[in-house]
């Protein structure tokens, strides 16, 4: 599944880190979502969504779709 999670971590200025910690997970679990090797679950999913003000269909693109 594609994201846009880096596209609005970016917009946000917000490093990695910044985004791991506000979300209570690991850099590395931010550095795999971006980079499309870690589908997080739903409720991490829907605390993205919160944290960003987007819909979780809005940052979470299937494979098909165009990010």
């Amino acid at each position: 599944m594609n994201n846009i999670i880096k596209i609005l971590r970016k917009e946000a200025g917000l490093r990695q880190e910044d985004l791991a910690n506000q979300l209570g997970v690991s850099r590395q679990t931010i550095i795999a979502i971006e980079n499309n090797k870690y589908d997080p679950t739903l409720e991490l999913a829907i605390k993205i969504s919160i944290f960003f003000g987007k819909t979780v269909n809005d940052i979470f693109l299937y494979d098909n779709e165009e990010v």
